[in-house]
């Protein structure tokens, strides 16, 4: 994450992290607008992920009014993708205002929110069909 002053101006650039997903979310003044790989979200046709990226906007209230958010999201599969957005976005506000109370706020709404979940997919092993499964035997 980094932020900087640009002709007074503070912008904000910050990254999150979901599976094989990596978003990365930058942050300057504005009117509350969201883009996700340079489509409006309100453009975006699934509405489970667009919900799941609004979450820390809707959370923080009239703040987000004051806010722009561009997001350039790669990997992985629509939900992954909503999921790292969603953390960027929220580190990111973290960032820009500063505030230990929005900190709170998203940690009691969800901790994943700001610190990622580690679950990954278990690699498939050598001379099986899946990471888990194994061949069928017979004792007939």
């Amino acid at each position: 994450m980094s932020s900087q002053e640009a002709s007074g101006h503070k912008i904000v650039v910050s990254s999150g992290k979901r599976k094989t997903s990596v978003a990365v979310a930058t942050i300057k003044p504005g009117k509350g607008r969201v883009w996700v790989n340079n489509v409006p979200l309100e453009v975006i046709p699934i509405e489970m992920a667009r919900n799941k990226i609004l979450e820390p906007l809707l959370l923080i209230g009239d703040l987000r009014n004051a806010i722009d958010v561009k997001v350039r999201v790669r990997g992985g599969g629509w939900m992954s993708q909503a999921e790292a957005t969603r953390i960027a976005i929220a580190r990111g506000i973290v960032e820009y205002f500063g505030l230990e109370e929005i900190k709170r706020i998203y940690k009691d709404y969800d901790r994943h929110m700001l610190s990622g979940d580690p679950r990954q997919t278990e690699p498939e092993k050598w001379g099986r069909i899946s990471a888990r499964r194994r061949w069928q035997k017979s004792y007939r």
